[in-house]
Formats: structure tokens, sequence, C-alpha cells
């Protein structure tokens, strides 16, 4: 028995799905417009987990143009089969300007931590969120998608169709499995087939929106195919009924699975909350919650029902404490994994030297939905700090060059020095730029932290307070915005900023 804290990816991790192959679990994340896209962390115990790889992580392996945030890679499921392992996904494209290959795809590897296959495009299939079945020769993928003349807002249906065991192409039409719990709750998403231990299937989705009204519900079959009947007590895990003073809201999004002892578990996606009731910077994070079987039907949380901040459980040991400062000297030959670009990969505009990283700037704004210089990793924890020092280099025209903390091209907040001597800090609310401070700063560095305290963020230069900014516009829970904050540095212009130094305290 051990005890453990949820949840057990920092950061945004949303979408979780996991499988169990020879003593390790495997698990998948979405990351919608950030590359590269869908990490892998591994763990032999559930509670501690090393990030090993991602399923997108080569440069035009899939096109992100006109891809804006929230956008791009929703929803993977890894699956393993007879020595290969399996992440299906759905890539959403650009409102403006669709990617040449767009909907739902396949990858596959036979070490998780890659390489990768290209994406195999599954065509002519509805909706979101694909997960696949493996059931002895024969291979399933599921999905949900809209109705076009639903009864009510977000009506969804729970889709299956079989693929070829070969080319794993559908071999025929979509048919409706589900059309889920309850009555008027919209939006459902993130389905999974799940073999049940006393015979038949088990069908677990999402649905209530990824908000407030979030839910994990099941359904039970003899056959695959159907028909599926509804649990009688729907929703089988859901915080929408425990009120604004819950710290761990919308939890829904969940993959069942069963460990290397027999005993089963629970993955989903949750926010956690401030004391005054609004959603952190973190976003949607990965959960745990132990599993069970009570006559035949699934029991979620056991004891609890509920998702909890630390968990006391048989089939896990104590968790390892996580470390309290995180540094990077980009003294390496590869940047850390933790590092992302937004619409394209750090890869190709961050070059490493053995004693710092170089950005090769674009003339691409923060604000508008394309390939910026931005080499971020994700916001942890709601009390942290980041520090970096960020050089001017070469280059006669326009640069300017600094740290972001993005949620979104139209909701960030930027402290930069150009190349004239001019410092700014600058917020981004819905695209609306407002400039807090300009004044000149009188040289080509700048060392500069982010002191990050729920929502207020003390931006530090050169050891002295700058400014205390309310950044609450940029937490997770407007209309469509699925990601969490990422924050690093950044360059802007023509010419190239150095780093040679990023470290991130609790």
């Amino acid at each position: 028995m051990g005890t453990y804290q949820n949840p057990i990816l920092e950061g945004c991790h949303p979408d979780p799905s996991i499988c169990l192959v020879d003593g390790t679990y495997y698990l998948v994340t979405s990351t919608f417009e950030h590359l590269p896209g869908l990490p892998i962390h591994a763990s032999t115990n559930l509670v501690d987990w090393r990030h090993i790889g991602h399923v997108v992580d080569r440069p035009g392996q899939i096109d992100y143009t006109g891809i804006a945030g929230s956008k791009g890679l929703y929803a993977p499921t890894i699956r393993y089969h007879r020595g290969t392992y399996y992440v299906v996904c759905t890539h959403i494209p650009g409102d403006d300007e669709a990617p040449d290959a767009a909907g739902h795809f396949v990858c596959t590897a036979t070490d998780p931590a890659g390489p990768w296959s290209d994406p195999l495009w599954l065509p002519g299939l509805p909706g979101i969120d694909p997960s696949l079945t493996f059931d002895g020769d024969r291979v399933w993928l599921c999905g949900t998608a809209l109705q076009e003349d639903g009864l009510w807002e977000g009506q969804c249906d729970v889709w299956l169709v079989e693929l070829d065991p070969e080319s794993l192409m559908p071999r025929s039409e979509a048919t409706v499995l589900w059309q889920g719990a309850l009555l008027g709750a919209g939006w459902a998403e993130g389905p999974h087939l799940i073999a049940k231990p006393d015979g038949g299937w088990m069908l677990v989705s999402a649905e209530g929106g990824t908000d407030r009204d979030h839910a994990v519900c099941v359904a039970y079959a003899d056959d695959i195919q159907g028909p599926y009947v509804g649990d009688p007590g729907n929703p089988r895990l859901t915080h929408r009924h425990l009120g604004e003073d819950e710290p761990i809201q919308n939890v829904g999004h969940a993959d069942v699975f069963e460990d290397a002892d027999g005993g089963w578990w629970a993955v989903m996606l949750a926010t956690h909350v401030l004391p005054d009731g609004t959603n952190s910077l973190r976003g949607r994070q990965t959960h745990l919650v132990p599993a069970a079987w009570e006559h035949g039907r699934l029991v979620i949380a056991p004891g609890e029902g509920r998702v909890l901040a630390e968990i006391t459980a048989d089939g896990v040991p104590d968790q390892t404490p996580r470390p309290t400062s995180i540094v990077d000297d980009f003294s390496g030959d590869e940047l850390g994994l933790a590092w992302n670009g937004v619409r394209w990969h750090p890869r190709e505009f961050a070059a490493l030297d053995g004693a710092g990283v170089t950005l090769a700037a674009t003339a691409v704004e923060p604000t508008a939905v394309g390939r910026t210089a931005f080499l971020g990793r994700r916001v942890l924890t709601d009390s942290e700090t980041l520090t970096a020092e960020i050089s001017l280099e070469d280059g006669a025209e326009a640069l300017r060059a600094g740290v972001l903390l993005r949620t979104t091209e139209s909701a960030f907040l930027e402290v930069s020095v150009d190349r004239s001597g001019e410092l700014r800090l600058v917020s981004v609310d819905d695209g609306v730029a407002t400039t807090l401070v300009s004044r000149v700063h009188g040289a080509a560095t700048l060392a500069v932290s982010l002191r990050l305290r729920g929502h207020t963020v003390e931006v530090l230069v050169d050891g002295g307070v700058l400014a205390v900014v309310d950044v609450a516009h940029l937490a997770t829970g407007r209309p469509g915005w699925f990601m969490g904050s990422w924050w690093g540095p950044f360059a802007v212009g023509h010419g190239h900023a150095r780093v040679r130094r990023v470290e991130i305290t609790r």
C-alpha cells in the first residue's frame, strides 16, 4: 500500500490513455497545437512516470498549417497488440487554412519511445476521439460524432467500425453503438471499449462537456457490437454535484485498465481550481484512481466516489517526491523532451551549441496563427518561478526577445527587450494587447523572472520588481479553450536570441 499525489502528470496533460505491456505502463495525452506532439510517459508502478518520447516528433510528420489554439491533436488512445504499439488520434484543422491531411489517423511503433511511423489516415469516419480495440484477430475503432439533427445542443453518437487487421482501413460504414447515458447531456467524448473480467464488454465514455458538468459514464454489452445498456448508476464518476468549493473539477475522459496484479484502475483528466473557484493555469491534468468490479458493474474510486488530491491505495508504492527545481543549461546534444514549439518543431528554430540554445527569430508575432520562435514548457504548479537570461545576438534589423507565459495566441503575457533597448511588458487578452510597461532598458540582455502565485505573476527584471500582473485571463475555461499554460523564451524579428539557462523552482 502506498500514497501518491494527484495529478500523476503535472501540467497540461489532458485526455489520458494507457496500456500495460510486460510490466510497464505507457500513457499518452493530447497536445493540440504543440509540437512535438502526443507525449509518451512510462511507469512500472503507476505513480512515478518518465517522459520517454513523442508520437509526433519529426518536422513535417503532420501539417500544422493554420492550426489555431486548441485545434490540432485531440484525444489519442494507445494500445498494444502482438509486438506493435498503436496510437490513434484525431487531427482537427484550423478555421482558415486546412492542412493537407486531417481527421483520424494511426501511428505505430515497436518501441513506445519511438520512432513512430508517419500517420496512416483513416478516411470517411466522422467525429473525434477514436479508440482502437483488438479482439483476437478482429480490430475495431470507435469514436464520437455530433448528431446533425440532434434533439439538444451537443447531442452525440458513439460509433463503431471494424478495421481490416492488415491495412487498418475501415471495412464498413460506422454504426451507432450508444447515444449517451442522460437525456440532454451533450458533447460525448473519449469512448473506449474494455473487455470485462466476467465476459462481455464495457463502453466507457464521457459526456456533459469538458467543464463543470464533465462525467464518466459506462454501458455494457455481451457482444462488442452491442446492444449496449447503460449502467443504471450513471454517471459512474463526476464532480458536477460537489459545488464550486471542490478543489478538483471537470473530472472526465477516463481510460480503465487492469494492472499487472489483477487490480483495476482508471486514469482521467481533471482541472484544479484556486481557492476562489476559478481554474488554475495548469489546465487539464492526468489523474489516477482505483477501480473495482461489483456484480459485473464498474465502480470508480470505491469508498470515495471522487478524485482526491492524495490517495492511499493497494497496488502502488509511496510516490517519489517531485523535484523542487528544474534547471536546463542546454548543455546536452538535444533539447529536453519537455520543451515544445507551437505549430512547428523546436528543432526547426532552436539550435544547441553545448553552452546554450539559440533561437532563430521569425517575423511572426505571438498573436498570429503562425510560426513564432517560442520555446515553451508546461506550467506545472500554481506556485512556481521561471528564471531565464536572454541576449540579442547578430543582426542589424528589428529584433526582440524575452519570455512568454502563453495559453493561446489570443491570451498571453510578454516581457521582452528589443534591439533599441526598449523593455516591454504586454498583456494580451482576447487578442487585445495592453502595454503595461514600456521603458528604456539600455542593454541587449534580459535577466527575467516570472513568479507565479495562482493568478498573479510578479515580473522581475535584473532582480528588481517590474510589475505585478493579474493573469486570470490565461486560465482554461473559456469556450473552446482546451489547453493550460506554457512558458519560456521567444524571439521575434530578424536575427537570433541566445538563452543560456532556464530554471523553474516551486
